[in-house]
């Protein structure tokens, strides 16, 4: 009886269940789409002193591709959306007597930086490109890694390290650790990027560019946040000069970023407390260009505010890249 029973029971639900073996469309869920086309922005905004503006809204933006005025689709304030940090040590011969100094300073930065969904690798520069600490969420494993910053200098022949240079003086690839970071750290990251390199600026013996440098960094949507730090017992008096700021300055003007000076009267504590504002005082802006070809071109991007005396800092441009090379 118990068999009977269920073939009826089964029988019953069959003829109540159509036969066509597609699901009734009407109660399939809406398609969700998602628009691949978007390019982001980050940008901090200075008044005419070099304070940090904190309260503007969507309206008080304009942004320009190419020239051509781009309709502002998405723009939120970014106060503590998760951000993915790359820091660059300088360990040449010329910063010596600074190391000690960078270690106590950056282990107090990712204490107070370092919230639950942030991640943070840590990459040491001279004659090599080493990386120290891979992704991770622990300031202490940061700090730790830290105890392994030693002097790195030399001269010719193959370096052992992930970008190594031929047949040329090696001193500081300095230009090689950006690339690296952006390209092979941060490209395949989402969210805020961002690579904090703390140098002279002074580059010995690259194997790439700084042009090269920049276009990793764009590519990779990373913003670059340079730390001028000079040291005078080495340098005389060239170090008041600012050794390579120039350099350091294209590369983070290029992404977005902005530069920071160290000096007698503005410690490196100072610096990274005013970096860790500006990366918690950011807005996000994203639009739909019109020119939506994905052929690899570089655009040139635009962003002001309707306030003439403030200074946007923001990305000078992206790659239209295919999706699936982004």
């Amino acid at each position: 009886m118990r068999i009977l029973t269920a073939l009826a029971l089964a029988a019953a639900l069959m003829a109540q269940t159509p036969q066509t073996g597609k699901p009734d469309e009407a109660s399939l869920p809406a398609p969700i789409k998602v628009d691949v086309n978007l390019v982001n922005i980050l940008a901090s905004v200075r008044d005419k002193r070099g304070g940090l503006v904190a309260n503007l809204e969507k309206l008080d933006f304009t942004v320009l591709e190419d020239g051509k005025p781009q309709e502002i689709k998405y723009f939120t304030r970014e106060t503590d959306l998760p951000i993915t940090l790359g820091l660059l040590i300088d360990v040449s011969r010329s910063q010596e007597n600074l190391i000690d100094i960078e270690r106590r300073a950056a282990s107090a930065f990712f204490a107070q930086v370092l919230q639950k969904k942030d991640e943070a690798f840590l990459i040491s520069f001279g004659e090599d490109s080493e990386l120290l600490q891979d992704y991770t969420n622990s300031a202490k494993l940061l700090t730790s890694a830290m105890n392994g910053l030693q002097v790195s200098s030399g001269v010719g022949g193959i370096g052992p390290g992930p970008v190594p240079t031929v047949g040329q003086p090696r001193g500081t690839v300095l230009y090689d650790a950006v690339y690296l970071a952006a390209s092979e750290k941060l490209k395949g990251e989402v969210g805020r990027k961002a690579i904090v390199v703390i140098t002279d600026g002074v580059d010995e013996g690259s194997k790439l560019s700084i042009a090269e440098a920049i276009e990793g960094a764009q590519k990779a949507d990373a913003v670059i946040y340079s730390i001028d730090y000079s040291d005078a017992a080495f340098y005389g008096f060239l170090a008041a000069t600012g050794g390579g700021y120039s350099a350091l300055k294209r590369m983070s003007e290029e992404t977005g970023g902005h530069v920071y000076q160290v000096d007698r009267k503005h410690t490196l504590e100072d610096v990274f407390k005013e970096l860790q504002d500006e990366m918690r005082s950011q807005y996000s802006i994203a639009y739909t260009p019109t020119n939506d070809k994905k052929d690899g071109s570089y655009r040139k991007l635009d962003v002001r505010t309707i306030d003439k005396t403030q200074k946007v800092e923001a990305r000078k441009g992206y790659y239209a890249m295919p999706s699936e090379s982004r």
